[in-house]
């Protein structure tokens, strides 16, 4: 199995970046521009550990070049990243009657302004309604239309075959490695964040 390359020794060939041929990019752009930048610090503060800014854009432009393969599978039906994710979640974690704001809220890590507009903006394409709770008439139901749940469902296979076929370069092991990786990182960050939160509030 190949072993991940760390940031601070990445290495691309000598051709200059952005040769093409066929108007294709000979070199692996984002490679080329992490060693750019380490030679361009290393010449201008030789003694700078820039690695964590290397690993930062290095994850950036995963996180940005994963989404834009992924979004080809619903953005020409006008739909984004975000209300896909809401509609997914309404497919796969709504009962019947549907899900309250709160509820979305939880389940896509949303917060209630943006999820309003984002409700607004799918209620307007036909793809989901709201409907008022029998037990507390004072919150409202999202649930999908038939409309919204028949595109969600012709979609689905196609979006399950992109990010399968965006992961493909990387083995059973790379990936289970990968997503033990991704995790950690994600549940300490996470962590941070709910201790600057209870520092400020204190």
């Amino acid at each position: 199995m190949s072993q991940p390359v760390a940031a601070d020794r990445l290495a691309v060939p000598a051709s200059p970046a952005g040769e093409t041929v066929s108007g294709k990019t000979t070199l692996g752009q984002t490679a080329a521009l992490l060693n750019r930048i380490k030679q361009d610090w290393q010449r201008i503060r030789p003694e700078l550990d820039a690695s964590p800014m290397l690993t930062g854009l290095l994850l950036d432009r995963l996180g940005s070049a994963f989404a834009r393969h992924v979004e080809q599978t619903y953005s020409a039906e006008g739909i984004n990243s975000s209300n896909w994710d809401l509609l997914l979640t309404l497919l796969r974690s709504a009962p019947a009657q549907g899900l309250t704001h709160t509820e979305l809220s939880e389940l896509t890590a949303i917060s209630g302004p943006s999820m309003t507009n984002r409700v607004t903006r799918l209620l307007n394409k036909g793809l989901v309604e709201r409907m008022v709770s029998a037990t507390d008439r004072r919150s409202a139901l999202v649930r999908l239309t038939p409309q919204g749940r028949q595109l969600v469902e012709r979609l689905l296979p196609h979006h399950i075959a992109r990010e399968q076929g965006a992961l493909s370069v990387l083995s059973p092991e790379e990936l289970s490695l990968l997503t033990g990786i991704a995790l950690k990182l994600v549940e300490h960050l996470e962590l941070d964040a709910v201790d600057e939160d209870a520092e400020n509030v204190g």
